[in-house]
């Protein structure tokens, strides 16, 4: 065995026959395939970050979206809850327990808009976004609560209430 071989065997672990260490350490070979694993990885993540960009409601959606919020804040500011319910998908969460108006204010409203709560969503920023199903909707974010409004057949409507993690 010559001395360059028995040397790169000694360093590296393993025989390199009639293949040179380039000044770095790495052999053409390895030094070529780290390249083509990182570009692989770049490609990869191309989609990820494209999606991670704020997705923008088209001029009517948000029209559309200001007219239902704007009436939504008046029937808070008043502490209407008919008023609320009359904006909200009922069964309230698909739970048979607030599947009107009535069981709305007792069950929903009573507990989840406080006053604190009624406040910010009157100041709050509504952030828009669309879902895998093409869903578009306007969440409010409040302390520990989301209050989501999404666009149905019947136009904007409150669907839900989600824990803000």
């Amino acid at each position: 065995m010559n001395q360059k071989a028995y040397d790169a065997t000694k360093h590296h672990g393993f025989l390199l026959v009639g293949r040179p260490l380039l000044i770095d350490g790495w052999s053409r070979p390895v030094g070529f395939l780290l390249r083509v694993v990182l570009a692989t990885a770049l490609v990869n993540l191309a989609p990820a970050v494209a999606q991670a960009k704020n997705a923008v409601a088209s001029p009517a959606l948000q029209k559309e979206f200001d007219g239902f919020i704007e009436k939504f804040r008046a029937a808070l500011k008043a502490n209407d809850s008919a008023a609320v319910a009359g904006m909200t998908r009922l069964p309230f969460m698909n739970d048979n327990a607030i599947r009107d108006a009535a069981q709305f204010g007792a069950k929903t409203y009573r507990t989840s808009f406080t006053a604190r709560n009624r406040a910010c969503i009157q100041r709050g920023k509504a952030v828009y976004d669309r879902d895998d199903y093409k869903n578009d909707s306007y969440f409010v974010f409040c302390g520990e609560l989301i209050f989501v409004f999404t666009k149905t057949p019947a136009g904007f409507l409150f669907t839900d209430i989600s824990v803000n993690d």
